[in-house]
């Protein structure tokens, strides 16, 4: 079992940044892969980013590309999510997720924990 907790989420003007951070309980953190998604208002989840379970590759939806960086600290069992240069279209509720297999994904049906999610909100 893995229990997942986002935090870092808020509210931030178009061009800010924000870090949001998942933080794992279980001593096994090191043998999943990590990914991030967020589901906007009356749209369904979407992938953002991943990481493998060494973090040696990364992952990401073509929309954040060169904006967000995902990372992974094994020894603190925490998954990073850095976003800069934020839009008002990045508004959603973001969730990590852990997946049992050594590289990410972009499907949500391959995680098998989410967390709770973490609400971010650009302004205009």
């Amino acid at each position: 079992q893995v229990q997942l907790v986002e935090s870092g989420g808020g509210l931030v003007q178009a061009g800010g940044s924000l870090r949001l951070s998942c933080a794992a309980s279980g001593r096994t953190f090191s043998s999943y892969a990590m990914g991030w998604f967020r589901q906007a208002p009356g749209k369904e989840r979407e992938f953002v980013a991943a990481i493998s379970w060494s973090g040696g590759s990364t992952y990401y939806a073509d929309s954040v590309k060169g904006r967000f960086t995902i990372s992974r600290d094994n020894a603190k069992n925490t998954v990073y999510l850095q976003m800069n240069s934020l839009k008002p279209e990045d508004t959603a509720v973001y969730y990590c997720a852990a997946a049992w297999k050594y590289s990410g994904s972009y499907y949500l049906y391959e995680y098998d924990y989410w967390g709770q999610g973490t609400q971010v909100t650009v302004s205009s």
